[in-house]
């Protein structure tokens, strides 16, 4: 039997709507040598969906075992051929390799198979150009596929042209070309980074805003598909997309909730991560995920059912350590574990028994609503013990301190009195507030 187990599975056999006349393709997971942390199924099954997220018709899917790397097309020669004949006689229009290849081995893969080919990098941009909406998010998608697209102008590029716009690769003839020059690209790319600092500037003005009212805010992050928003929009009422789709939610939704206690939070929904998220992405959506840097609270929501739950968990903290969360992306973070609908009752109760002891991890469901009680008296018990806002004075022999208040707390309101004393109502965590209450006359 071929290692290569190709054929039209129901489990991976998907058409759209008829009158879409989606591309036909072909799905590939290369299996590298001892450096695999997914099962196999799982890379496939992930593979399959997120080609499924830009309404592809997944015609074939199979994982090929790759024993050695061949710098001209990654696969053997052998294998090429067997899966030209496949793409020919299945008249496939599309192959995606769940790998990131060289712009040569893209060229000379498309010029074995006639076909057009994407790897993982490029099929993450294609859904994030299609899922975007707002206009910051289709400069940050923009920017991003054009920093990739710059070390591939080895190719020829005569099929992008598309129909819907600068960002995709799949869409058929319809549209201008993009320039393969260069300097014309990153003319552009300049351009789109001023477009985008104007935007960061713009939500930090936002942001600043939001601190001057007493309402912290909590971000939920956590790998694609895991729960996010299904969660987000039963904690807030809010009716934010949440399928059973791969980066269903790209725009961030803030939300205001109301804790058990009364305290109030704003709670922050953005784009879910997944394993091997270009660094393209990253940087681009940075000033998005700065809500998530600057949250006084992290919600990492799990899908607990899922058999690669850690992983995905290793990949999401791999992440926040790159946005510049700290303790390598776990500091302020509580991890939510989602899905527990899903579990076999005994499988629940072990783990229900096992977590008992280890109040950072909370088990709900977000379609149930099972354990999101707990979740709020968590939040809270963790907000009100770690920002709380304060009424104090400063005498004038301590105005010194001013610069070292403004960094370390957040000023909701400041009255400069006859006296020369400043009184402000501030928001800090305990040790400000701690350090602060020696200092102040109130």
């Amino acid at each position: 039997m071929s290692d290569f187990e190709h054929g039209k599975s129901d489990k991976f056999q998907w058409t759209a709507e008829e009158d879409q006349k989606p591309e036909r393709a072909i799905v590939l997971v290369p299996e590298f040598h001892g450096n695999q942390v997914r099962s196999r199924e799982a890379r496939l099954e992930e593979a399959v969906s997120l080609a499924r997220a830009i309404s592809l018709e997944v015609i074939d899917a199979g994982v090929i075992p790759v024993r050695t790397i061949k710098p001209s097309t990654l696969f053997g020669s052998g294998k090429v051929d067997e899966i030209a004949g496949i793409i020919k006689s299945s008249e496939i229009g599309l192959a995606i390799i769940d790998h990131a290849i060289s712009p040569k081995q893209q060229q000379n893969l498309e010029k074995e198979w006639n076909v057009k080919v994407l790897d993982r990098t490029g099929l993450i941009l294609e859904i994030f150009g299609e899922r975007a909406q707002t206009k910051e998010g289709t400069l940050q998608v923009e920017l991003a596929h054009l920093n990739y697209q710059k070390g591939r102008l080895v190719r020829a590029w005569t099929h992008l042209e598309r129909q819907r716009g600068a960002l995709g690769f799949v869409g058929g003839p319809g549209e201008t070309q993009i320039e393969a020059d260069r300097r014309l690209i990153q003319e552009r790319i300049n351009k789109l980074e001023r477009d985008l600092e104007k935007v960061k500037k713009t939500r930090d003005l936002h942001r600043s805003k939001r601190k001057k009212v007493p309402h912290p805010v909590v971000a939920l992050v956590g790998y694609t598909n895991a729960g996010k928003s299904t969660l987000f929009n039963l904690l807030t009422g809010a009716d934010v997309m949440a399928k059973d789709l791969l980066f269903a939610t790209l725009d961030p939704t803030l939300r205001q909730l109301n804790l058990p206690q009364g305290t109030r939070v704003i709670l922050s929904d953005t784009v879910g991560f997944v394993s091997n998220l270009p660094t393209h992405l990253v940087a681009a959506f940075r000033a998005t995920l700065e809500e998530v840097i600057e949250a006084e609270l992290i919600l990492h929501v799990r899908d607990i059912a899922h058999e690669d739950s850690e992983a995905q968990s290793n990949d999401v903290y791999s992440v926040l350590s790159q946005l510049g969360v700290e303790e390598d992306g776990r500091k302020k973070v509580i991890e939510v574990w989602n899905k527990v609908d899903l579990l076999e009752p005994e499988a629940l109760q072990t783990m229900q028994d096992v977590k008992s002891d280890t109040p950072q991890q909370i088990l709900v469901s977000a379609v149930t609503g099972f354990g999101t009680d707990k979740l709020l008296e968590k939040i809270e018990d963790i907000i009100a013990d770690s920002d709380s806002v304060i009424d104090i004075v400063l005498p004038v022999d301590q105005l010194c301190r001013l610069p070292w208040v403004y960094e370390n707390a957040h000023i909701i309101e400041r009255n400069d009195l006859e006296t020369g004393a400043v009184s402000m109502k501030i928001r800090a965590g305990r040790e400000v507030r701690s350090e602060l209450k020696q200092i102040s006359e109130v």
